[in-house]
């Protein structure tokens, strides 16, 4: 019985191993993926609340940015022709921006988002590294 739980926890250590590895050589796709999506999401953006709109809502407020590249990536959709700028991305906490490229922030959330992610990567790299470890203990 004690050779098949090690026998597991071998297994599970293997798959955590090969998944670390998997993510580092496909890191670039994930990029690739992760702008493609978020472009899809910026064009498709409505105020309805769908869970697309409000995930772009959130990283503009919580990065102080705009847009993909920088706020004029919102000039190619359909909810800036209606409606302007969203408020999320507003220097101001209260503001209606319409289309005023002087109240929304300019720089665009990709670099942030990716900047965020690398610079915690260590961190999630060294925690897994640990559970790994200790789990096979």
């Amino acid at each position: 019985m004690l050779k098949l739980y090690a026998m597991f926890l071998t297994l599970i250590f293997l798959v955590e191993l090969v998944a670390a590895i998997v993510g580092f050589v496909f890191r670039h796709e994930i990029k690739n993926s992760f702008k493609n999506n978020y472009e899809k999401a910026l064009k498709q953006y409505n105020s309805t609340g769908d869970y697309r709109s409000h995930a772009v809502d959130k990283i503009q407020n919580t990065l102080h940015c705009c847009g993909v590249t920088d706020y004029r990536d919102w000039t190619d959709t359909n909810y800036y022709s209606e409606k302007g700028f969203p408020k999320s991305c507003c220097k101001l906490e209260d503001c209606t921006p319409q289309r005023d490229a002087d109240k929304v922030n300019s720089e665009g959330c990709f670099i942030k988002v990716m900047t965020v992610i690398e610079s915690e990567m260590g961190v999630v790299a060294g925690i897994s590294f640990g559970v790994a470890c200790f789990q096979d203990i």
